[in-house]
């Protein structure tokens, strides 16, 4: 009986984690947190505004749309394709007022409009940054800022760098190594 229980505690704390953590690994990137700290680098060298609509890829517990509403006071939109942080982040929103400036879409960001965005944050992996530059390239307006933490895109030439906190900064048709939006 004690054996039943202990594969019981086993099969539950398993599928806990791999809910958890590993369920985004599925379709993008393993949670990993950025810490606070560095989401402030990322929004300060983004020079966020007032006004700015910042789409955070990926945002997990919500600490960049929160942080970007709160000290920013930018609109900010999640995409989170994990039920559990979507609805974390959801109700950490409403318990902070937030509604209005912040939203949280329960989703895939490769199936998601990101047209309206001015600003896009990220911590993905390498592989799906790779995957995904071709949707940022025809999807958003030239002008348009992407913040990568730790990983880059690759062909891309960034316009910032924090080399200490991994921080690049990428501007949509600043270059021509960065494509330009197409109709």
């Amino acid at each position: 009986m004690l054996g039943l229980t202990i594969l019981i505690v086993f099969l539950i704390f398993l599928v806990a984690v791999i809910f958890f953590f590993g369920f985004t690994s599925v379709f993008g990137a393993p949670w990993l947190p950025t810490s606070t700290s560095t989401v402030h680098k990322m929004l300060a060298m983004a020079d966020i505004q007032p006004g700015d609509i910042l789409y955070d890829l990926g945002s997990g517990d919500g600490r960049i749309i929160i942080m970007a509403a709160r000290e920013f006071h930018a609109t900010s939109v999640g995409i989170e394709i994990n039920p559990f942080w979507a609805v974390w982040t959801r109700v950490k929103v409403a318990l902070l007022k937030l509604r209005g400036k912040v939203n949280v879409v329960w989703g895939n960001f490769f199936d998601q409009d990101l047209s309206d965005a001015n600003l896009i944050t990220l911590y993905l992996l390498q592989d799906t940054n790779s995957k995904l530059m071709p949707k940022l390239g025809k999807e958003l307006k030239p002008g348009t800022r992407v913040i990568s933490h730790e990983f880059t895109f690759d062909g891309w030439n960034p316009c910032k760098v924090d080399y200490e906190a991994n921080i690049y900064m990428y501007r949509i048709a600043e270059s021509n190594d960065v494509p330009k939006r197409t109709t």
